[in-house]
C-alpha cells in the first residue's frame, strides 16, 4: 500500500507538471509603446491585448515607471525582460498564461528534472523547492473554504445580520489594531479596535469577506451569512522584522476614516529615525509629525497645536503619565519593545477623552506571545533593554515583562570637564503586561510600571523622580453588536530634591501628585452605518504640593509643608457616528464633565479688580475634610464630517471643545522634573478650549502616496501665565505668582508620506502661531498694553523630513532633517537709575527670539541573516546624531560681568555624536 500511495502522488505531480511546465503558449504578441506607465497599468494594457493575467504585490512595483519604445508586436517574455531591466523585480509564466512578479528571484513553474527519479532516498534535494509550505497551504485552504455563520436556513431570510469576532497574529495570538474588514459589494467595511476586535453588519447571503492590514499579509474569508454570528480570523505578518516606528494607516483610512487630526504609529524597525544615543525613542518620532513642537533639543515636551505642554494627556493603558521622560529629557519613558500602537489626536478628539485642552497621546502596549516563549532587547552606548513574552496558558493567557536601565556614569566620567566628571545620572524603568481569556466574551488585562530617575550635577544635591502606574480591564462582550470595557488606573508622580554636604543645612524637598481612575466604555453597532459609544469616568486626584524638610539629626531647617489639595473629576459622555451615504459621514458628541474641589483646605479671598498679591488677602475660608469648595462644569461638544469626491479624495471638518482641570506650574520653558501641578480652585478657573478643523486628503499611486493639508484655529480661555520673577515652589498661594490670559492658535500643516517601496518616508511642513493676551480687568496685571504677545513655544516655520531607502533585504539608510524657527524670548535692552539702584530695562514679552534650529541625522541599519532556524535574529544601528555638528541655541541667558550686562547661547549638542546599538530577538 505505501508503494500505491507513492505512485499516486508521483503521478498527480507529474499531471500537475504538464499543466504548468515552462513551454510558452501561442498567444498574441504585445503591441507597443509604454511610455511613462506605472506598472499597475502597464499590466492593465497587456491584460487588455491578450489573456494573460497578472499577479505581484503592489509594494513591489509601486516605484517601477515603464518606458517600452518598441511599436513592433513583441512576444511577452521580450517585452519583460525590457520592461523589467535594471530592477531587482523578476518573471515567470506558466501555461495557464499567468504571469508572477517577485523581488530578487523567479519563482519555479514546473518540477525539476529527475523529480522522479529520485526513488525512495530520503536525503534532501536542494533542487527541489517546496512550492507550498505548511502555513501556505493552510492559508489557502481557510480562504477557499466556505464558513457557515448562524443557524441555517432554506431559503436564506432577507435583512441584515451581524458578524463580530477578533483578527489576531497566526504567529503570536496578540489581537491586530487597525485592520480593514470589508465586502466590496455593497461596500461596507470596519476597522478593529484596540482589541482587535470588528464587529459588521450584512445582508444575508454568500460574500468574500476581504481582511487587510498594514504589515500582514492580506487574506479573505467566504462565508455564507445566515444570522447573526462569530468569526476569528488569524493574520500573518508580511515580513518578519525587529521592532521599529513607522507611520502607518490602513490603505486609504486617511481618505476613508472620518477622524481628523489623528496619526498613528507602529512599531516595526526602530531604528529608521535616528537619536541622540541610539536608543529608540517614540516620542522623538512624535515630534516629526506636523503640528508638533518642543521648545528645545532633548526635551520631549510636547507642544500641540499652539497648546502647552500640560495640555497633552498622555495615557499608557489607559493610566495617566504625568513625567513622560528620562535622563534630562534625552529618553521617553516608554520601552519600545512593550509598545504595539500610538495614536495622537491633535483635532476631532473622540468623546471618551477628556481633562486636556490640545491632544490625546494613546500608547497600547501589546499582550504578549500567547503561544511560544520569546524575546527581544537591545544593547547601547548608554542604555539596555530586555523584553520576555510568553504564554501562561496557552491560547488563553500571557505575559509580558519588560526593564530597561541605563550605565551613563562611565560617559560622564570620561568628559574633561570638570563639573560633568563630578556629575551621576541614571534610570531604570520596568514594564509588566498579563492578559486573561476567561471565555469568548470575557477577557481581564492587567498593567504594572514603575519609573526611577536619579541625578546630581557638579553638587552634592540629589534630584530624584518617578512614575507608578497600574491598570486594570475587564472586557465583557454582550453579543456581537455590544460590548464593554471596566476600567480601574492609578496614577502616581513624584520627585524629591535632597542636600546634605552640610550637615546644619541638610533638607529634602519633595512633591507628589496622585490619580486613581474608574471608567466603564460601551461600543454598540446597531447596523452597518451606525456606530454609537457612551460611559461614564471618575477621576480622584490627589495633590501635595511641598514638603520641605530637615535631613538628619543636625539639620536646623525649619519644616514646611503646602496643604493638601483634593478633587474629583466625573464625566459623562455619548458619541454617534452614521454613514449617510458611501460619500458622506457624520459625527456627533457630547461629554459633560463635572469638577468639585474638595477640602479640607484653606481659601484665601481677595476683592475684585485688584491683583491678586498677600498684601490684598481679606479673608481666609476654612473647609472641613470632603466638604466641596468649588464645582465647575459644562459640555464639551465634539462635532465632525467627512465627505468623498473620490475614492482616494476627501474633504473633513471637525469643531471640539475641551475643559481642563488641572494645571501645570512652571516658570522654565522646558518641561521639567521639578514642575508643579495645581487643580482649579475658587481662585485659579479651569481652562476651556475650542478648536475648528479643516482638512483636505488626496492619495497617489493606489494610495501608496498619501497626501493632507489640515488647517485650524483655536481659542483658548483661562490660560496661566506668570508674573517676571514668579516664585512657584512651597508657596501657600501661587494664584499671587500667575496671571489669566486668553491664547489664541492657528496654522496650516502639510503633509506628505510614501510608506511602500524601497525609499520610503515622510515629508511635513506647518505654519503655526500661538499668542497669549493678559486679561486687561486688573490694568495692574497687564502685560505688552494688554496686546497679544507670542507664548514660549511659538514656532512659526516647522519643517521635517525623514526618509529611508532599503539597499537589499540586510542593509538599509535613514536620513532625516529638521528646521524650526528659534522660540521667543525676552531681552534686556538698557540699563537705568532708579532712587540710587540700577536696573535693567527688557524689552516687551517674548518680542525677540533665539536663532533658528536646524539638525541633520543619518543612520545605518544592518540585518543579520534571514535563516529561519537560529538561536536570535540580530541587527546593528550604527546611527551619527547632529550630523554637521551645529550649535543649535538650546538658550540664551544674560550675566552681568564689571556692571556689563553679557549674552550667551547655551548648546546641547554641539557636535556630532555617532552610536551603534545592537538589537536582537528570540
Amino acid at each position: 500500500m505505501p508503494n500505491f500511495y507513492r505512485a499516486s502522488f508521483l503521478l498527480a505531480c507529474f499531471v500537475f507538471s504538464l499543466t504548468t511546465g515552462f513551454g510558452q503558449p501561442a498567444d498574441k504578441p504585445v503591441r507597443g509603446p509604454f511610455t511613462g506607465l506605472s506598472f499597475e497599468q502597464f499590466a492593465r494594457e497587456v491584460e487588455n491585448q491578450t489573456s494573460y493575467r497578472f499577479f505581484y504585490n503592489p509594494k513591489n512595483v509601486d516605484s517601477v515607471r515603464v518606458t517600452y519604445e518598441n511599436r513592433t508586436p513583441q512576444p511577452l517574455p521580450t517585452v519583460l525582460r525590457q520592461v523589467l531591466e535594471g530592477t531587482s523585480l523578476f518573471y515567470a509564466v506558466d501555461a495557464q498564461k499567468r504571469v508572477f512578479i517577485t523581488p530578487e528571484r523567479a519563482i519555479q513553474t514546473e518540477l525539476p528534472i529527475g523529480f522522479f527519479d529520485r526513488g525512495s532516498s530520503t536525503e534532501a534535494d536542494t533542487g527541489v523547492v517546496d512550492y507550498l509550505a505548511g502555513k501556505e497551504k493552510r492559508r489557502l485552504t481557510l480562504e477557499t473554504s466556505l464558513f457557515n455563520i448562524g443557524r441555517r436556513t432554506n431559503p436564506i431570510r432577507s435583512g441584515n445580520a451581524n458578524l463580530a469576532g477578533h483578527i489576531r497574529n497566526a504567529a503570536s495570538g496578540e489581537p491586530v489594531i487597525g485592520v480593514a474588514v470589508y465586502i466590496d459589494k455593497p461596500r461596507i467595511g470596519v476597522v478593529t479596535d484596540q482589541f482587535g476586535y470588528y464587529s459588521i453588519t450584512l445582508p444575508r447571503g454568500r460574500h468574500e469577506l476581504r481582511i487587510r492590514g498594514i504589515g500582514m499579509k492580506d487574506t479573505r474569508r467566504q462565508v455564507m451569512l445566515y444570522s447573526e454570528g462569530k468569526l476569528d480570523i488569524e493574520m500573518e505578518e508580511d515580513v518578519i522584522a525587529l521592532k521599529e516606528v513607522v507611520i502607518e494607516a490602513e490603505k486609504d483610512v486617511n481618505v476613508s476614516g472620518l477622524q481628523m487630526g489623528l496619526e498613528r504609529l507602529d512599531i516595526r524597525t526602530l531604528r529608521q529615525v535616528p537619536t541622540a544615543f541610539g536608543e529608540a525613542d517614540l516620542l522623538k518620532v512624535v515630534l516629526t509629525l506636523p503640528g508638533v513642537k518642543s521648545v528645545g533639543e532633548s526635551n520631549v515636551g510636547l507642544n500641540v497645536r499652539g497648546g502647552s505642554t500640560d495640555q497633552n494627556l498622555i495615557l499608557y493603558n489607559d493610566a495617566t503619565i504625568y513625567n513622560p521622560s528620562h535622563l534630562f529629557g534625552f529618553f521617553s519613558a516608554f520601552n519600545p519593545d512593550m509598545i504595539k500602537t500610538v495614536e495622537l489626536y491633535k483635532s476631532g478628539i473622540p468623546s471618551r477623552y477628556g481633562g486636556r485642552l490640545s491632544s490625546v497621546l494613546e500608547v497600547t502596549t501589546r499582550d504578549g506571545n500567547k503561544k511560544k516563549l520569546s524575546g527581544s532587547g537591545g544593547i547601547g552606548v548608554l542604555t539596555g533593554r530586555l523584553t520576555l513574552e510568553g504564554p501562561i496558558v496557552k491560547e488563553k493567557s500571557s505575559f509580558l515583562i519588560g526593564a530597561r536601565s541605563t550605565y551613563s556614569d562611565w560617559l560622564l566620567n570620561s568628559l574633561k570637564n570638570q563639573a560633568f566628571r563630578n556629575s551621576r545620572a541614571s534610570f531604570y524603568d520596568l514594564n509588566a503586561h498579563i492578559t486573561h481569556e476567561f471565555s469568548e466574551k470575557n477577557t481581564i488585562y492587567l498593567t504594572g510600571y514603575y519609573s526611577q530617575d536619579a541625578f546630581r550635577l557638579n553638587s552634592d544635591t540629589l534630584y530624584q523622580y518617578n512614575n507608578q502606574n497600574a491598570s486594570l480591564k475587564w472586557k465583557h462582550i454582550f453579543n456581537p453588536k455590544l460590548y464593554s470595557v471596566l476600567t480601574a488606573s492609578t496614577s502616581q508622580y513624584k520627585y524629591s530634591v535632597a542636600s546634605e554636604q552640610n550637615p546644619v543645612n541638610a533638607y529634602r524637598l519633595a512633591f507628589q501628585v496622585d490619580q486613581s481612575t474608574f471608567k466603564t466604555d460601551f461600543n454598540y453597532y446597531p447596523t452597518a452605518k451606525h456606530t454609537l459609544d457612551f460611559g461614564v469616568s471618575t477621576n480622584l486626584y490627589k495633590l501635595r504640593p511641598g514638603s520641605f524638610q530637615p535631613l538628619g539629626g543636625e539639620s536646623l531647617v525649619r519644616p514646611d509643608v503646602v496643604s493638601t489639595e483634593q478633587a474629583l473629576e466625573s464625566a459623562v459622555y455619548i458619541g454617534d457616528r452614521f454613514d449617510i451615504s458611501p460619500r458622506l459621514s457624520i459625527h456627533f458628541g457630547l461629554r459633560y464633565s463635572l469638577f468639585n474641589y474638595l477640602g479640607p483646605k484653606d481659601i484665601y479671598v481677595y476683592p475684585n479688580g485688584v491683583p491678586k498679591t498677600e498684601t490684598n488677602i481679606v479673608d481666609t475660608l476654612s473647609y472641613g475634610a470632603g466638604k466641596n469648595i468649588q464645582t465647575y462644569h459644562g459640555p464639551e461638544y465634539r462635532i465632525s464630517a467627512r465627505y468623498a469626491f473620490t475614492p482616494d479624495a476627501s474633504i473633513k471638518v471637525s469643531f471640539n471643545r475641551m475643559r481642563q482641570y488641572l494645571h501645570m506650574l512652571s516658570n522654565t520653558t522646558a518641561m521639567a522634573p521639578t514642575d508643579i501641578w495645581k487643580l482649579s480652585d475658587p481662585n485659579i478657573l479651569p481652562q476651556v478650549g475650542d478648536q475648528f478643523s479643516l482638512g483636505l486628503y488626496k492619495n497617489f499611486k493606489n494610495n501608496t502616496i498619501e497626501t493632507s493639508v489640515e488647517a485650524y484655529y483655536k481659542t483658548m480661555q483661562n490660560v496661566l501665565d506668570f508674573r517676571s520673577g514668579a516664585t512657584l515652589i512651597m508657596n501657600h498661594h501661587p494664584e499671587t505668582e500667575v496671571v489669566r490670559a486668553e491664547g489664541m492658535a492657528y496654522g496650516v500643516e502639510f503633509l506628505i508620506k510614501k510608506l511602500t517601496g524601497r525609499f520610503n518616508g515622510w515629508l511635513s511642513y506647518t505654519y503655526s502661531r500661538t499668542f497669549l493676551r493678559v486679561d486687561r480687568s486688573v490694568p495692574q496685571e497687564i502685560i505688552n498694553r494688554g496686546e497679544y504677545y507670542p507664548s514660549n513655544f511659538d514656532k512659526p516655520h516647522d519643517a521635517t523630513w525623514v526618509g529611508n531607502y532599503r539597499i537589499n533585504r540586510r542593509f538599509s539608510i535613514s536620513l532625516n532633517f529638521t528646521y524650526s524657527t528659534g522660540r521667543p524670548i525676552t531681552l534686556p535692552l538698557a540699563k537705568y537709575e532708579l532712587g540710587g539702584t540700577q536696573r535693567v530695562f527688557y524689552s516687551e514679552r517674548n518680542q525677540y527670539r533665539i536663532p533658528d534650529y536646524y539638525r541633520s541625522d543619518l543612520s545605518l541599519n544592518i540585518e543579520g541573516n534571514h535563516k529561519i532556524k537560529k538561536l536570535a535574529h540580530s541587527s546593528w544601528t550604527v546611527a551619527v546624531y547632529n550630523l554637521t555638528g551645529r550649535r543649535n541655541a538650546y538658550s540664551v541667558y544674560f550675566t552681568s560681568i564689571d556692571g556689563n550686562v553679557r549674552g550667551y547661547k547655551l548648546s546641547i549638542f554641539g557636535q556630532a555624536i555617532p552610536t551603534i546599538t545592537y538589537n536582537f530577538k528570540f
